[in-house]
């Protein structure tokens, strides 16, 4: 027995992809089952500079320092991504502490923890704010650091170079960037 198709008429096929195409499209959920709301009339600098915010925070609530560069910024269909690269050279040791020290960091100021990579070589923390933004550290290639930090879909706009100093070299236009380079007596584990 064959079954008829139902068709839509024309009006409601308007109202679907109307309504549904936002819905459907790049950020419209949070990440967390949440609408992004607000962020929607954010635009990619606003969210890069909210990026660079964040990631210059939990930097300066691990202890002690490390030296960061900037990573690449990247843009996509409707949102940004802000990078930097920990040139302190953190070792196998200590780098479970590094983590945990982020993950603290962001636990406290009310960010939910979406998931913890425990791998031994290359462990990591992904964190997501209220508003929608994603934010992670993890050790890639040789045991280096890096911090991302992903914005909900926003406006689309031009952005501008983050305008934070790194504490260390700047490695202005050099890429890939450099292996971490800086000895910490705490990181590089030579101090209990």
């Amino acid at each position: 027995m064959r079954r008829a198709k139902r068709v839509l008429p024309p009006v409601a096929v308007v109202l679907v992809l109307a309504l549904g195409a936002p819905l459907a499209g790049c950020g419209s959920e949070r990440g967390d089952g949440v609408s992004a709301g607000k962020e929607e009339r954010v635009d990619m600098q606003e969210a890069a500079e909210q990026s660079d915010a964040m990631l210059d925070a939990v930097l300066k609530g691990i202890d002690p320092d490390v030296q960061w560069a900037h990573g690449p910024t990247t843009t996509r269909a409707c949102g940004v991504t802000r990078r930097r690269a920990v040139m302190t050279v953190v070792s196998p040791e200590r780098r479970q502490t590094f983590l945990d020290r982020a993950e603290n960091f962001w636990r406290k100021n009310g960010y939910r923890i979406k998931a913890v990579n425990k791998d031994e070589r290359f462990p990591a923390v992904y964190a997501v704010t209220r508003s929608g933004f994603g934010v992670s550290v993890s050790f890639r290639g040789k045991g280096q650091a890096f911090l991302e930090a992903d914005s909900p879909c926003v406006k689309e706009s031009k952005v501008a170079a983050p305008t934070a100093e790194p504490n260390g070299p700047a490695y202005k236009d050099v890429y890939p960037l450099p292996r971490p380079n800086v000895r910490s007596d705490f990181w590089s584990g030579d101090q209990d």
